[in-house]
């Protein structure tokens, strides 16, 4: 069985307990395979200090391996189409993720409502933590 080639792990966070292991996973694939985590930061609504907040936890947790971040807003009441999972895959898009870490264990959440959308429609890889 040959090696996977991995850049770039995406993983979604909103802050939870979930989602920092979640990061925690993704941070060690990305170390396995020399990759990069991009962290992206799935919010309700804006939120300065919130966001803040994560990413100085997401560095805290990456260490030594790269890390960059986006911020994208689960929800849109202009786009009535935007759901959680559809923001998760189109970053995944964007930042050409090759393996994805998304948190599962809250389905009433944010998060929880991507994570299956996510692992029925991801083209790349999924893991569900």
């Amino acid at each position: 069985m040959g090696r996977m080639d991995i850049d770039t792990v995406l993983v979604p966070v909103d802050g939870s307990e979930e989602s920092v292991r979640a990061m925690e996973v993704a941070v060690a694939v990305a170390d396995r395979y020399g990759a990069l985590v991009h962290a992206l930061y799935v919010l309700d609504r804006p939120d300065r200090d919130r966001t803040e907040q994560m990413m100085v936890a997401a560095h805290a947790v990456a260490g030594d391996v790269p890390l960059t971040h986006s911020v994208a807003y689960g929800f849109s009441t202009s786009h009535l189409t935007t759901h959680p999972g559809s923001v998760v895959l189109d970053t995944a898009e964007d930042v050409s993720a090759d393996f994805l870490v998304i948190p599962r264990d809250r389905p009433a959440d944010l998060l929880g409502k991507a994570a299956g959308y996510v692992l029925q429609f991801a083209p790349q890889p999924v893991l569900a933590v």
